[in-house]
């Protein structure tokens, strides 16, 4: 037996368990329920966060806020990305739509190194996940060999209620390892605000450095990478 025989007969006993669908729906209506408000303010026309316009995200939404329908024109993707998990019978299609904005979010988090990027990796992990639960219906665009395993799923479903404990025990540990992870990820961000950027400057190897980045973000407005660059040259000189 191959690896995909394997890999399809796994799949298969996962489909038929009760615990497996329990958290597919639950992943449906978290990724719902994280689309629905950034959607409804853009289509309101509002500002999507408080974040200054100083901060590298803040001046990202600010310019984005500016481009009229376009911005009108995302809300709506994301509202019916939601009302597509919703529904049972579209939660595919709404997988597939809402996992390149996920994936642009979660990349841009990282970019900015937003205080949001834990959030952001277990949504796209939460979408990852619904694109492996409708494998039986998206592998035929795959250039995948197709087994006789998946026809026998497609004529009847099996039922299992035992508890997958090793799954949702790797479900734990990957949010434990998102959330102490990215805490480790960068040794400074530019938080929220000017408080919450100075605040984290007194555990920091070079508070002064520190200070410094914060200033140069929120009072003097100048871009991410231009700050970090001095922050790692007055790093480098000790200063």
């Amino acid at each position: 037996m191959n690896l995909l025989h394997n890999l399809e007969q796994f799949y298969l006993e996962a489909k038929g368990n009760r615990w497996y669908r329990y958290f597919s729906a639950f992943c449906r209506v978290v990724l719902a329920l994280g689309f629905i408000p950034s959607g409804v303010l853009k289509i309101m026309g509002e500002r999507f966060t408080a974040l200054p316009s100083n901060h590298p995200l803040g001046q990202y939404f600010d310019a984005l806020h500016q481009t009229g329908f376009y911005y009108t024109f995302i809300g709506a993707g994301q509202l019916l990305t939601a009302l597509l998990l919703l529904i049972p019978r579209t939660a595919l299609l709404g997988a597939l739509t809402g996992f390149p904005i996920m994936l642009n979010i979660c990349v841009l988090a990282y970019a900015v190194r937003f205080e949001g990027t834990r959030i952001t990796t277990l949504m796209l992990l939460a979408n990852l996940y619904l694109l492996c639960w409708y494998y039986d219906r998206i592998k035929y665009i795959l250039p995948f060999k197709q087994s006789q395993l998946a026809i026998a799923h497609a004529e009847g479903k099996t039922t299992n209620n035992r508890f997958p404990a090793i799954f949702f025990g790797c479900v734990l540990g990957a949010v434990a390892f998102v959330i102490v992870g990215n805490h480790f990820l960068y040794d400074i961000r530019p938080g929220n605000s000017l408080i919450e950027c100075t605040n984290g400057c007194a555990g920091n190897s070079n508070p002064e450095a520190c200070n410094n980045f914060c200033d140069c973000i929120y009072n003097q407005g100048k871009p991410l990478i231009n700050c970090l660059a001095d922050y790692e040259k007055a790093n480098e000189t000790g200063r």
